[in-house]
């Protein structure tokens, strides 16, 4: 297998090229990537002692660890699959997960007050393994599992093996202009691919991957003055609080190279001028494609907003019956290459459908504009965006339509001034309930920030043959402001 190269084996590498690099920190965890190296294998080993076999499935309910990160490494070195779940979702959520995925081993992390013994309970664990050599694994199989949003009513688990993850840091290391000594702040979750890619693509760079449990302005700030923390996921508001709790400069951001927001942010950091920041971190990407498939920063100036594909992939934007449409033209953006992921956990039919011309069908649509870059139109299937969250109106209807009261549903989007779009029910009922009852109901299925703001009695929803008429009910009840308007 002279020509596979897993993440473990990129771990392997860095364990004898850079000694002393610190891989990994985490509160009082400080790993050099020898250090990182040998307990991967020790996890490893302690996971095959519990059944953990090439294909088998680990399952991570909580928040941001070097754990995650150690857990991955392991299951690249077994063949098996690793998935960090969305810890925010309801019972009811990671119960289907767990339902669907069947993993062997399942990590849940405890709140704060149960922490110090958790930590204890995981090392104890990792240091049950020994150091041993394992078989060489295919660096196409699959190894990270992320479920994506709802987008028909219940979540898939996207698989990406070894090599799609390589070369999407490959790719994403291109553009941001990683170096050695790049350090990244895990800030965002772990289950999202926004931060994983940046967390792989620093692992790619031998660089330091740092850690906190969720995202806090001041701790955040502590840990990017001590750390020297090159760059961390942060988007808006975030980015705002970290200005308010920096008041008066408290800590040293400025090893922090990041995009310009405003001038009390810009005076903290360094701007930075790499193409992916100067781009303001533009693209498109799902997690279906390792996270960008295409790069702002690879089309300065250009007509389309989602620039220019990956070197590592090819893009086409495709008509229903599978041909390409001319520029200037909408059609379904579709992709392959070497980033792209396998397929979904245990969706054969989905997979197909995914994948029929030879091409993966993202589900979005797009243009391709006469400079040959691309702009991103929106879904297929209408999605809404709140805060850095994607929502899916078909998740939302579901959950309403689970209560005994609730005869039909529609979602939409109306614009918000904080969050971009909240979410807003058009609902028929068969007998008398309150608005607070069903948003109760809603967040009782699934995770809270799905659930609608506002709900509005009808005595019938207008359809389009058997789907709601989404445009009406927008002009009707004040939709808008849908990503890719």
């Amino acid at each position: 297998m002279i020509h596979s190269l897993t993440l473990s084996d990129v771990l392997a590498e860095h364990a004898r090229s850079r000694p002393q690099v610190t891989a990994a920190v985490d509160g009082e965890v400080r790993l050099t990537y020898p250090e990182l190296d040998e307990r991967v294998s020790r996890l490893a080993d302690a996971l095959a002692g519990r059944g953990v076999t090439a294909g088998e499935r680990v399952l991570w309910v909580g928040q941001n660890s070097h754990a995650v990160l150690e857990l991955l490494l392991a299951c690249s070195r077994l063949g098996a699959i690793f998935c960090p779940a969305n810890w925010r979702q309801s019972a009811q959520e990671l119960q289907f997960i767990v339902d669907d995925l069947t993993p062997r081993v399942v990590f849940c992390s405890p709140d704060s007050a149960a922490e110090a013994s958790w930590i204890a309970d995981y090392a104890g664990f990792v240091a049950s393994g020994s150091v041993r050599d394992f078989p060489s694994v295919d660096d196409t199989s699959p190894t990270l599992a992320l479920y994506t949003a709802a987008f028909d009513g219940h979540p898939h688990a996207a698989l990406l093996s070894s090599a799609a993850l390589v070369a999407h840091s490959a790719s994403l290391l291109v553009v941001r202009q990683m170096e050695p000594g790049f350090t990244f702040l895990n800030s965002g979750p772990l289950f999202h691919v926004g931060t994983m890619m940046f967390c792989l693509a620093t692992l790619q760079i031998g660089g330091t991957n740092v850690f906190m449990p969720g995202f806090d302005a001041e701790e955040l700030c502590r840990l990017v003055d001590a750390e020297k923390v090159t760059q961390a996921f942060l988007f808006g508001q975030m980015i705002d609080a970290v200005v308010a709790a920096n008041g008066g400069g408290k800590y040293d951001l400025s090893s922090l190279r990041f995009v310009a927001h405003s001038p009390e942010w810009d005076a903290m950091i360094t701007v930075d001028d790499s193409p992916w920041c100067r781009s303001t971190m533009g693209g498109y990407g799902q997690t279906e494609v390792g996270g960008m498939l295409t790069f702002l920063g690879l089309a300065p100036g250009g007509a389309g907003f989602a620039g220019r594909p990956s070197p590592l992939v090819q893009v086409r934007i495709l008509g229903p019956d599978g041909g390409e449409v001319p520029a200037g033209e909408v059609g379904e953006i579709c992709a392959r290459g070497k980033s792209l992921f396998s397929g979904y956990f245990a969706r054969p039919d989905l997979n197909a459908a995914k994948c029929a011309h030879g091409w993966h069908h993202t589900g979005d649509l797009g243009r391709r504009e006469p400079d040959g870059t691309l702009t991103f139109i929106g879904p297929k299937l209408r999605m809404i965006k709140s805060g850095a969250e994607n929502i899916y109106p078909a998740e939302v209807e579901r959950a309403l339509k689970s209560h005994p009261a609730v005869t039909d549903a529609a979602v939409i989007g109306v614009p918000d001034d904080r969050w971009h779009q909240s979410v807003k029910a058009i609902v028929v009922t068969s007998s008398e309930v309150s608005p607070e009852t069903l948003i109760a109901h809603v967040q009782s299925q699934i995770a809270s920030y799905k659930k609608p703001r506002d709900i509005v009695f009808v005595p019938e929803i207008p359809k389009k043959g058997y789907t709601p008429d989404y445009d009406t009910l927008d002009t009707t009840h004040g939709g808008g402001n849908y990503p890719g308007t």
